[in-house]
């Protein structure tokens, strides 16, 4: 379950690299924020060599999935996240809220890894999430 963890904490990419002087509240350390790589495109990187083998084996292609379709599932996957978050529940799975604006265009590529570390959590450690579809949910 401590991968989860790894997961999340370097789930969006890049984090700022500045030093900062303020002293942040737990509940500021604890949300996850997205940021633009380099290239300017919203991107997530997860740490964690079972998600690449989920991504490539077991996850349904990127081309099975409109944009539309990933950010509406991701609005309600993102508020149940939080709320689980918020509740303590699943805590040894959900460490860190996820910051996500609905109305911000991440693009397809970041609203499908998105809904995959969903998918992903759900086939590695047992949690249902409402706002998967049926046929992303793993069989338990």
């Amino acid at each position: 379950m401590k991968n989860l963890i790894l997961i999340l904490l370097i789930f969006f990419l890049p984090f700022s690299c500045s030093s900062q002087s303020n002293t942040k509240t737990d509940k500021e350390k604890s949300e996850i924020k997205p940021s633009k790589n380099d290239d300017g495109e919203w991107d997530i990187t997860v740490i964690d060599t079972q998600y690449d083998y989920f991504l490539n084996a077991v996850a349904k292609p990127m081309n099975q999935y409109s944009e539309s379709y990933l950010k509406s599932r991701n609005i309600l996957l993102v508020n149940e996240w939080n709320s689980y978050f918020s509740s303590g529940k699943y805590r040894n799975v959900i460490e860190s809220s996820i910051s996500y604006d609905p109305k911000e265009n991440y693009g397809l590529k970041f609203e499908y890894k998105l809904y995959q570390v969903f998918a992903y959590v759900n086939w590695k450690y047992g949690l249902r999430m409402n706002g998967l579809s049926g046929s992303d949910v793993t069989r338990q």
